[in-house]
């Protein structure tokens, strides 16, 4: 598939559904059981942080009665990003072409799934957005949308991306995308890394679209947010931001030359922020 005349993108490979987890127990199987309904092709990694309720002793099961659910066992909890960095080099290492963030919770829809795959071929990374035209959340407190728009509306003005959910989990990255983000330079690790890695996508020039998505609070568990994952946020986010005017004022800002498409991704300019 070509982009707008300039690029061709090749085939997608085999996708990788990553998976973290931090006490999952009531969750891990159901939405294994929906990712493998949605798309029977792929596979899943559920990346546990030893969690004491046994999430990890159930995936292991899982695992044993399918050959495309893989666990990965961590020494403990270190973050979000943390897991899905390592997620990611397991996913490389073992030749997916295709690399997916879900949350475990059932707030990512997996029936969703084939949106962002099918984006993905004329895309180097899609993003599941909650904020454009078709997307919505259900079952939030105002205050919670409140603040999830806030913190996306000032990542991406402070750091002039184009996209409209820049916080959002629900991601498909192309393998060669993962590679060209310098990894091993990402630092973040809680939901800001989602922030981080977006921003990275926009700095290096990759094709970067959004998708509408139904985001669900979840069912079962507790929520892993935290006033710390915010203050984090807010911190690392302005940071950034002022790091990257000083640049651009001593003429060294030279990212973000493409940005992201909605909808789709259909058309081939950045997207209006």
């Amino acid at each position: 598939m070509s982009d707008g005349g300039q690029r061709t993108y090749g085939p997608l490979g085999t996708a990788l559904v990553i998976i973290p987890t931090y006490n999952e127990a009531e969750n891990i199987g159901l939405i294994v059981g929906r990712v493998r309904a949605a798309v029977p092709e792929a596979h899943i990694l559920v990346a546990d942080d030893n969690s004491p309720d046994g999430t990890g002793k159930l995936a292991d099961e899982l695992a044993a009665g399918d050959d495309h659910v893989h666990v990965l066992h961590r020494k403990g909890k270190e973050g979000l990003g943390a897991a899905y960095l390592a997620g990611f080099l397991w996913a490389l290492e073992q030749g997916y072409g295709v690399i997916v963030e879900m949350d475990a919770d059932g707030s990512h829809q997996p029936e969703e799934l084939p949106r962002l795959l099918t984006a993905l071929a004329g895309a180097d990374l899609v993003l599941g957005s909650r904020w454009v035209p078709g997307g919505r959340v259900v079952n939030w407190p105002k205050s919670r949308e409140f603040l999830s728009r806030g913190g996306s509306t000032y990542s991406r003005l402070m750091l002039n991306l184009p996209m409209r959910d820049v916080t959002g989990g629900y991601r498909a990255f192309r393998r060669e995308t993962l590679e060209g983000l310098g990894l091993d330079e990402v630092a973040s690790a809680g939901y800001c890394f989602q922030v981080d890695l977006a921003r990275r996508a926009v700095q290096k020039g990759f094709r970067v679209v959004e998708v509408p998505i139904t985001f669900v609070e979840r069912e079962f568990g507790d929520s892993k947010m935290s006033k710390d994952i915010l203050v984090e946020a807010l911190w690392r986010v302005t940071q950034w931001g002022i790091k990257a005017q000083a640049s651009k004022l001593l003429g060294g800002d030279k990212g973000g030359e493409k940005g992201s498409d909605k909808d789709g991704g259909k058309g081939g300019g950045p997207g209006t922020p």
